[in-house]
This record gives structure tokens, C-alpha cells and sequence, in this order.
């Protein structure tokens, strides 16, 4: 089974491409190590202060996996404070 995350993140303030990717690197890189998944940028990446990530997971129980998930949403809604969650997603397949 897999899960797919789907994050709309909102930067408030950025004025440029290069500060929204210098924002957004560490945390992908952070939700790589912390909790063991894959992540990437998959949308919105020409607009300053926007940007879609997804993340994927692969297990074998349907319930670990939506825990799992929505333990990430809680990480970076408590963790990252320079941005806004302004929508997720969660798709188990």
C-alpha cells in the first residue's frame, strides 16, 4: 500500500524565487530524515510565496499509514513556523 501526502504551503513574505527554495530545502530535508519518506516540489514552483509538496510512503497497513501521515501535517503545522499549511491531502493506494 501507499500513502501520498499532498501539502499547499503558503510563504508568507518571500519576494523571490531563490528565498522561497531557500526556505523550502530544509524542510524537505527535514521530513526526508525525520520521518522517512519521500518528498518533493511538485507544483507551483514559478510562483514566489506558493508552493505543492508531496510526500510518499509505502507499508503494508492502511492505519499505520494514515497515522503516519498525519503525524507529518502535525510536525509541520508545530514546527515550521515561517509558513502557512494551506491545504493537505492524504491518498492511500
Amino acid at each position: 500500500m501507499v500513502g501520498i501526502l499532498t501539502l499547499h504551503l503558503h510563504f508568507p513574505g518571500c519576494a523571490s524565487l531563490k528565498e522561497k527554495r531557500g526556505r523550502l530545502k530544509p524542510l524537505l530535508a527535514r521530513l526526508h530524515r525525520q520521518f522517512n519518506l519521500s518528498v518533493a516540489e511538485l507544483d507551483l514552483q514559478d510562483k514566489w510565496q506558493e508552493t505543492i509538496i508531496s510526500c510518499g510512503m509505502v507499508g503494508n497497513d492502511k492505519v499505520h499509514l494514515e497515522q503516519s501521515l498525519q503525524a507529518v501535517v502535525r510536525w509541520v503545522e508545530s514546527n515550521w513556523l515561517d509558513m502557512q499549511l494551506m491545504d493537505e491531502k492524504i491518498e492511500l493506494i
